[in-house]
């Protein structure tokens, strides 16, 4: 239905679904953000967890979204992964990725960011499902959203509007730059977010494989996870 609706009104099929999922996503980030602006503002009133009950709809609706179109992702070849020395060195990439994003002070974010702290959920199943669901978003649905988003389509985009003829992994200095400007940007510690999207956009120009960005994106989300539980460091979430 969203395809054929695009379709009607001219629009690019190949990039709407590698856009939307993305935009969907930042459209649910803006909608928490505005509740926090009117709750700052005293129009409305609610608990600091509240707006965590948004995260698996938030979730969910992105995941469903790049499950329908998920044939339609050719870019995407998990037998990319099967290079085990390749594979190893994006995985340490990622891992790397982590080491530097804790080690660059929050203080030069835009704002103090608050993250997602469990702890202000009720105790018992509501906690774990939330914290799983927090989990599995920041692993398996974000870096697969974001990588489709950021290295298949605007890396590309910049270089050709016909973003499918250009080859994954073509560098060009504007698109290196802006797409890493902008995924910085998109976070709350910016600067991390810029060395992260460096890093993101070197793999695929090593490896010309959307696949191998997406491993390494999901590995430096899942230590970064493993870190946040462990330390109690919320506001890197």
């Amino acid at each position: 239905m969203i395809t054929a609706a695009a379709k009607a009104l001219g629009i690019d099929v190949a990039i709407l679904r590698r856009a939307l999922p993305f935009a969907l996503f930042m459209a649910f980030v803006a909608l928490s953000e505005c509740l926090v602006a009117a709750r700052r503002g005293h129009w409305i009133s609610f608990p600091d967890h509240a707006l965590y009950y948004l995260y698996p709809v938030k979730t969910f609706s992105v995941a469903a979204l790049l499950y329908c179109w998920r044939k339609e992702y050719r870019e995407l070849r998990l037998r990319d992964l099967l290079s085990g020395g390749t594979t190893a060195a994006v995985c340490l990439t990622g891992v790397a990725t982590f080491v530097i994003w804790i080690s660059i002070d929050w203080k030069l974010s835009t704002t103090a960011p608050q993250g997602f702290n469990p702890m202000l959920l009720p105790e018992g199943a509501i906690r774990i499902i939330l914290t799983a669901v927090r989990v599995a978003g920041a692993v398996l649905v974000v870096p697969l959203m974001e990588e489709l988003f950021w290295r298949s389509f605007l890396l590309r985009f910049v270089i050709n509007a016909d973003f499918e003829a250009v080859p994954l992994g073509r560098f060009s200095w504007a698109s290196f730059l802006i797409t890493t400007l902008l995924f910085g940007l998109e976070h709350d510690i910016i600067l991390a977010g810029m060395v992260a999207g460096a890093c993101y956009n070197i793999i695929i120009y090593q490896t010309r494989s959307l696949s191998q960005c997406v491993l390494a994106h999901a590995v430096t989300n899942l230590a970064l996870a493993g870190y946040v539980l462990y330390s109690g460091s919320w506001y890197f979430w």
